[in-house]
């Protein structure tokens, strides 16, 4: 899937999921939390794609998502895309393809997103303010890429890294360190699953089985009959996105719902 997608796709399930838990009573969130919860899985959600990099000097290249924070963020894909390709590289067998490049191979794979949503909440409780505002930081900046694609590419990458630091830093001044640090960290672990839940539906599949080896190969890509896959940008997946958006919204609303209207029948 193309980026918007995948960061819609975020928001939606986080915004599905919130609304779930809270009309179930097993967890109630205020709606600032609610709110950088979907962002943050939203950014989640277009993580996996950072080891898609492009021409680092001409800033040209590589996944959208890379290009989020100009020539830095497009450096850290190269060194993810080289790192993901070196672990293929070393984990491959003889019957595995020769890769040139590293994109859909570790940063697409479930034990990366285990990894990252436990070391997001690792990092955030040992270390608090100096890990918290950085993880924002960057998760905020790829949901804003993602989530409002056209205007980030005008805007210019200058713009959404200000704002992302100004959004970090003003999230963490109200987020409770008991309940915000610990769902930061499930925010982009769940972003990370929805990353590879969608590129499972789409005709290229991921390596959804390793480090596991199925037959004589270590990175088979699985994914769903080509006759049902998603094609990236094809007219399902405007239908997805479509779908997202509606989920997202109806979501929302539910949960500011009941809230709005016990206030509105109390100054009434």
């Amino acid at each position: 899937m193309m980026g918007p997608s995948h960061a819609l796709s975020g928001a939606a399930v986080w915004l599905a999921g919130s609304w779930a838990l809270d009309y179930t009573g097993v967890y109630h969130q205020s709606p600032l939390a609610v709110a950088v919860g979907a962002a943050v899985c939203a950014g989640g959600a277009l993580l996996p794609d950072m080891d898609l990099s492009g021409r680092v000097t001409a800033n040209k290249g590589g996944a959208t998502v890379a290009h989020t924070f100009g020539v830095f963020s497009l450096f850290a894909a190269e060194v993810i895309e080289k790192l993901s390709l070196g672990v293929y590289e070393l984990t491959r067998t003889r019957k595995d393809p020769d890769r040139e490049i590293g994109h859909r191979t570790l940063t697409h794979t479930l034990p990366f997103a285990v990894l990252v949503g436990w070391g997001t909440t690792f990092l955030c409780g040992r270390f608090g303010v100096a890990a918290v505002v950085p993880i924002l930081f960057v998760m905020l900046g790829l949901a804003l890429r993602g989530l409002f694609h056209q205007w980030a590419r005008q805007a210019g990458w200058l713009v959404v890294t200000l704002i992302s630091a100004a959004g970090a830093y003003g999230t963490f001044l109200y987020l409770k360190p008991d309940r915000g640090y610990p769902m930061l960290g499930l925010a982009v672990g769940v972003g990370c699953l929805i990353h590879l839940a969608g590129d499972f539906v789409t005709t290229a599949g991921i390596p959804l089985f390793w480090p596991i080896p199925t037959g004589r190969r270590m990175w088979r890509m699985v994914g769903v009959p080509n006759s049902v896959a998603v094609h990236v940008g094809g007219r399902m997946e405007l239908v997805l996105r479509g779908l997202f958006v509606i989920v997202s919204f109806l979501a929302a609303a539910a949960m500011l719902a009941p809230g709005a209207l016990r206030r509105f029948n109390i100054e009434l």
